[in-house]
């Protein structure tokens, strides 16, 4: 059974998943096609969705042929079908894919779900013990260091958006350099570490009902937006992503500082409303100087 790995940057979990097909003696597919080249191979198939779907789709291609396909699961917010059941809407949508095996990012069921699947590729209970054995300190993920807040006669933004899209250089590499050529120091949320956002997501009302994805922007927004040095934040979605859209405008309506909604649209994204919320933070921050 040859099979492949979705190897999404958002995952926190690529290094244990990876090392446990590794130790399982799995026959691992590897992709034929540059993230580029799979991003414009997913556009061309799914031309009307989010640029995470896309990339996703097109990765899973360029696996070639394979008998199944591991994905990890997104967290999802409201209305969110893709987060919520990427691997049931693809097939729907695009026939011919090879079967697509959700697994977890994390959490208490991780261990239950790489036993079922190490059990699907080897039959072999044993090899499966021993495989665990040697990833379960991997499962905790990778440490994150504490980012940077300031940067000298830079004004200091909170970027915050889906892990999904700004953990993929492919999706939202220009945005980075984009905002520091304006001036402005970026801080990302998908780069803290996660049980810092969901702790602070904690202060959410009824957070328990709320979906994993929008506690994850809030729990980021509201982190950052907490720090003296972070003076706005930048809310980030792709195209055609209502779900995400929806959920960052009730981040934004929960924050004390200024906000801008940018949609990211690929290599043809508009980035001028950036230098007019430049502008406005400094103006801010000169009114608070003189004041």
């Amino acid at each position: 059974m040859k099979v492949g790995f979705l190897d999404s940057r958002a995952a926190r979990l690529r290094g244990y998943w990876s090392a446990f097909l590794r130790e399982l003696g799995a026959d691992v597919a590897e992709p034929q096609l540059s993230d580029a080249e799979a991003l414009a191979l997913g556009q061309q198939s799914l031309s009307g969705e989010p640029l995470p779907v896309q990339l996703a789709l097109g990765r899973i291609l360029a696996l070639g042929r394979v008998d199944a396909v591991l994905l990890p699961q997104p967290p999802a917010v409201a209305g969110d079908a893709w987060g919520e059941a990427l691997t049931e809407l693809l097939p729907r949508r695009i026939s011919g894919l090879p079967q697509l095996i959700p697994v977890p990012d994390g959490g208490a069921e991780l261990e239950k779900a790489a036993t079922e699947i190490g059990l699907r590729l080897t039959h072999n209970a044993g090899r499966v013990r021993l495989a665990l054995d040697k990833v379960r300190p991997l499962a905790a993920g990778p440490k994150v260091a504490a980012p940077v807040l300031s940067r000298a006669s830079f004004s200091t933004v909170a970027v915050i958006g889906p892990r999904s899209l700004l953990s993929e250089d492919i999706l939202a590499g220009e945005l980075r350099p984009t905002l520091e050529g304006l001036g402005l120091h970026p801080v990302f949320g998908s780069e803290l570490a996660l049980s810092d956002v969901l702790s602070r997501a904690e202060r959410m009302e009824n957070a328990a009902k709320v979906p994993a994805g929008e506690r994850e922007l809030f729990g980021a927004a509201s982190l950052l937006s907490g720090k003296s040095a972070v003076r706005g934040l930048v809310l980030v979605a792709s195209k055609h992503d209502g779900a995400h859209q929806a959920a960052l405008k009730r981040v934004a309506a929960k924050m004390h500082k200024p906000t801008l909604l940018l949609e990211l649209s690929g290599p043809e994204t508009d980035f001028s409303a950036l230098a007019a919320f430049r502008d406005r933070l400094t103006g801010l921050a000169t009114a608070e100087e003189q004041a």
